[in-house]
């Protein structure tokens, strides 16, 4: 477990000499976390009173504020804050005092929202040639729907997720926690590390257009190539997948603790964990003669009928269902078979694996007596470290440190400009 010591800002990491000005609400916010977990001295630009983000719920002991947000510790940790007002003149020009000293800016305003403030990429780039800007929209700063809002339910569906996501004889659901802005934001720091790439060999800055829509749509595995391939279009199945026009397979079974994924399918690799499993129901007295008759090594991969499955399913649910979770994932390790716990919240928190790596740890807040616990670093890095270097910083929590330290501000000119609310 971490503890006070292991907040270090002098952390070296990969994005160590790089400075990121983070414009983003909660639409984006995931991107300036990846290239701050990079090592990357990411600047929270807080609009006075506070980002949007803080206000998202759950809130630590259900008590909402603007930093007791579950949200705004885990996606603003490795972050410092100040706060700026870029609807105001004073604002405009400390941004613009800022953009010699930053390497990256990554927004998730409206197309043209910082345009119309006389900082648009022309603009920026003009002050600063080598700047990548990244830019987080739902659709794209282009098209007919550029100009579109989407909330998370409008995104998810415009890109076809929900489509995708549910019973067959239900209307389609989305995914439980909102994910289209998540996906837009991780391409956003994608696309910002490839333009840095360039930049290193050209040494020239480039914006980065990210729509949130074709992020998504990127993530829909086979579903548009069966489309444009063979015209077959894939329909959302539920526990079920389907790989084909007329093929499918199972995915999820319930279990006497919960549920399980077994991706019970033909060919080479999950063939052969479907014949181990098949011996392991004949091993416990509740074999299937059928099964047993079968070598799912000689089917195609995703290439059992529906007709098949209906034979099928029966038996291995009532199987799946005499067992724990715990029991099918020890005798699935054991067999080399192609199934795993579907975990809650509560298991993922007490995976061995995750707290053999230290997963989440904890870490103090100036703001609360406890220790919060946080998700760690997403990778293990053998040369530059990942690691915790700020707690999530309380609302313009660095005003001093960026605009009097670093910026050259008198202390009096900081608290005219809080007088004034730009800052």
């Amino acid at each position: 477990m971490a503890s006070e010591s292991a907040y270090r800002p002098d952390r070296e990491g990969m994005l160590s000499p790089y400075r990121v000005l983070d414009l983003t609400d909660e639409r984006g916010i995931l991107c300036g976390k990846i290239l701050a977990d990079l090592g990357a001295d990411v600047i929270q630009v807080e609009p006075p009173g506070g980002s949007s983000a803080r206000r998202v719920g759950p809130f630590y002991q259900d008590e909402p504020g603007p930093d007791s947000s579950l949200f705004w510790w885990s996606y603003a940790a490795n972050k410092r804050s100040i706060t700026l007002n870029l609807h105001t003149a004073d604002g405009q020009a400390l941004l613009k005092r800022l953009l010699p000293t930053a390497d990256f800016l990554v927004e998730s305003g409206l197309p043209g929202e910082l345009a119309s403030l006389g900082l648009g990429y022309a603009e920026l780039a003009e002050i600063n040639p080598s700047l990548i800007v990244a830019s987080i929209t739902p659709f794209g700063q282009s098209g007919p729907y550029a100009g579109y809002q989407a909330p998370d339910l409008v995104g998810i569906g415009m890109a076809g997720l929900m489509y995708v996501t549910g019973d067959p004889d239900r209307p389609p659901v989305r995914v439980g926690f909102p994910h289209f802005y998540l996906h837009g934001a991780a391409a956003g720091a994608t696309g910002a590390m490839l333009a840095h790439a360039h930049r290193t060999l050209a040494g020239a800055g480039q914006y980065v257009d990210v729509s949130c829509q074709e992020a998504v749509t990127r993530a829909l595995a086979n579903a548009p190539q069966s489309y444009v391939l063979d015209g077959g279009i894939i329909k959302r199945q539920g526990s079920y997948r389907q790989t084909g026009s007329t093929t499918y397979m199972r995915i999820t079974w319930p279990c006497r603790d919960g549920f399980v994924n077994f991706q019970f399918s033909g060919g080479a690799g999950a063939g052969a964990s479907v014949n181990n499993f098949v011996q392991w129901m004949a091993e416990e007295g509740m074999g299937d003669a059928y099964l047993e008759s079968l070598d799912f090594t000689q089917w195609g991969y995703g290439t059992i009928s529906l007709e098949m499955l209906e034979r099928i399913v029966p038996v291995v649910e009532r199987f799946i269902r005499s067992h724990s979770k715990q029991e099918l994932f020890d005798g699935a390790v054991a067999r080399r078979i192609l199934l795993f716990p579907v975990a809650t919240p509560r298991d993922i928190y007490g995976n061995p694996q995750l707290a053999a790596r230290d997963y989440f740890q904890q870490v103090p807040h100036a703001a609360f007596e406890e220790p919060l616990i946080l998700p760690g670093p997403f990778a293990n890095a053998s040369a530059c470290p990942l690691g915790f270097r700020y707690p999530p910083p309380m609302v313009g929590e660095h005003n001093r440190a960026v605009y009097v330290d670093e910026l050259g501000l008198q202390p009096h000119e900081l608290v005219r400009l809080r007088e004034f609310n730009a800052v």
